[in-house]
């Protein structure tokens, strides 16, 4: 197994959130996600549509699983987002991420989401602090 795989696997492992979401990693490695999910009823609102949390969650499990899948343990420091569409129950949704910068110390992505129908429904942009610490230190 990869190192991208096996760091995404453990951090799910611990994520009950991202668990209860329904995300299904479609693609990971070393800096780059890519994420699905079908948006249930009850991660919509008063106006029948998503939550802006659950874009919001899903980027920022893509931007999480993209930073740490180096092996390196990365946690966000700032992050944004633009919702372009409205998001209704039976979308699904696919997040994916692109590495603008990476130092030794912090990193730069964006990830989009879209919808079934390739349309953009939202844009993030997240920054995270990278550590020394190795996801599986070499003893």
């Amino acid at each position: 197994m990869d190192l991208a795989k096996k760091v995404v696997d453990k951090m799910i492992s611990g994520d009950a959130f991202s668990r209860w979401l329904g995300i299904e990693v479609l693609e990971i490695t070393a800096s780059f996600c890519k994420l699905k999910l079908k948006v249930r009823e009850e991660m919509t609102n008063g106006f029948k549509i998503a939550h802006g949390g659950i874009t919001y969650s899903l980027a920022d499990s893509c931007l999480a699983f993209a930073a740490n899948a180096d092996g390196l343990q990365a946690v966000s420091i700032e992050t944004s987002i633009s919702h372009t569409k409205k998001v209704t129950s039976g979308d699904t949704l696919t997040a994916t991420s692109k590495q603008i910068n990476k130092s030794s110390k912090t990193a730069l992505y964006y990830i989009t989401i879209t919808n079934q129908d390739n349309l953009e429904v939202a844009h993030f942009k997240g920054t995270v602090f990278r550590t020394e610490k190795e996801w599986f230190p070499k003893n």
